[in-house]
């Protein structure tokens, strides 16, 4: 493992590389002003993620839970992509290949004009049906308020957010398109995520076991540091231009 503040050998390694998968996480919208759970005040102070994020929580209370995502669409679609998302759009556009394995639900990287994405855990843009499973698109102009009555499908019954809630296994479609692409890259870049839930947490190890170097772009430490081939303390906005701009 090597510590570095400058990104040369990064830069090496991906000048060679014709696969690159890059697993995001919540430190990739940081720099947008995405709040992970709940801002500083209001309603939601009094609720952990864990009371809201729960099939149980829904189908306890499915008002709550609708006036909170609500609350999270409303800031969501205030936020602007950063740099970072900026660079791995242009990316994907001079160096195909490239292709992101996100866990966050923002859409910040579609919006940043990025199409190779995986979402692997759903998206706050979508929701579907707790019946028949039908998928509809929610545009960020037209969110709903928080008191708005609870979204209805055609067939009748409720909608919920289309996104995978704790206690809730990952689409086993999209974590097998993940693993593949792990795989199958020659290089793998993991951005702004402490990489513990798993999953998603085993991806290092799967790119390590197939020798295919693994980058952890981060501001702090976390449990990957240690396995990692190369570490750029640095956030993703900062780190990203910059390998964009050398490459």
């Amino acid at each position: 493992m090597t510590e570095f503040n400058l990104l040369e050998p990064v830069v090496h390694v991906l000048r060679r590389a014709r696969r690159v998968a890059v697993v995001t996480g919540a430190g990739m919208s940081a720099e947008s002003g995405v709040p992970t759970f709940r801002g500083a005040g209001g309603l939601w102070r009094s609720f952990r993620p864990e009371d809201l994020a729960t099939p149980q929580a829904f189908n306890r209370d499915p008002v709550t839970v609708w006036a909170w995502y609500r609350w999270r669409q409303q800031l969501i679609a205030r936020a602007i992509p950063n740099a970072g998302h900026i660079a791995l759009a242009r990316l994907e556009v001079t160096r195909p290949g490239w292709l992101v394995l996100t866990q966050n639900v923002d859409g910040l990287h579609q919006r940043a004009g990025s199409h190779a994405v995986v979402e692997l855990h759903g998206s706050i843009w979508r929701s579907r049906c707790v019946s028949c499973h039908t998928s509809r698109a929610i545009a960020p102009e037209h969110v709903d308020g928080e008191a708005a009555p609870l979204p209805r499908c055609a067939c009748g019954e409720m909608l919920r957010p289309a996104v995978v809630w704790f206690g809730e296994a990952l689409d086993p479609a999209v974590v097998a398109q993940a693993w593949s692409a792990v795989e199958e890259a020659d290089a793998l870049l993991v951005v702004g995520t402490s990489a513990v839930v798993f999953p998603v947490a085993a991806l290092p190890d799967v790119a390590r076991a197939k020798r295919v170097p693994v980058v952890e772009i981060n501001v702090d430490d976390t449990p990957l540091t240690a396995r990692a081939d190369f570490v750029v303390r640095a956030t993703a906005a900062t780190a990203l231009s910059a390998l964009e701009s050398a490459l």
